[in-house]
């Protein structure tokens, strides 16, 4: 099964609630109460988060951590790659990390370039934005409207 780590899941979060409030400096603090992220999975997140570039922080008295740049300018790639290393589904694609033993002889190889790529390319099209824009509940309310309205024609 495909599946990011929980870590990368919750980065996520963390940087969905820098960006609600998008210019606010927040303590790692303030994010692990408004995300119910325990602190120390918080500031993990954040130290790595920076190390991409991904958010700045500032230290001292009135310190903490704000995006490095607009919501719509950060791709779920990157945040992704950030975590997991490059998106790569198997050892043959050209971005792997490792290199597969019969990848020589492989007739699968292109094949699975192209499944990969077109991951990547959906990723890389995806930003935090997107990710942050309708949340699960007002997804929920348009589709019982939606029925709602279904049933009412009925």
């Amino acid at each position: 099964m495909l599946k990011l780590n929980r870590l990368t899941d919750y980065a996520v979060v963390v940087l969905g609630q820098l960006a609600r409030n998008s210019g606010k400096v927040e303590t790692a603090t303030e994010i692990a109460m408004s995300t119910g992220i325990p602190l120390p999975t918080v500031s993990k997140i954040l130290k790595i988060l920076s190390s991409a570039f991904i958010v700045m922080s500032h230290r001292g008295a009135g310190g903490g951590y704000l995006l490095e740049r607009r919501a719509d300018d950060v791709r779920v790639a990157e945040i992704i790659e950030a975590f997991e290393g490059p998106i790569a589904l198997t050892a043959c694609v050209d971005s792997a990390v490792d290199n597969c033993s019969i990848e020589a002889l492989c007739p699968m190889k292109g094949n699975w370039n192209t499944v990969n790529e077109a991951i990547r390319t959906t990723l890389f099209s995806l930003t935090l934005a997107d990710m942050i824009t309708v949340t699960p509940l007002e997804k929920s309310e348009k589709r019982l409207t939606h029925i709602k309205a279904q049933q009412y024609r009925n």
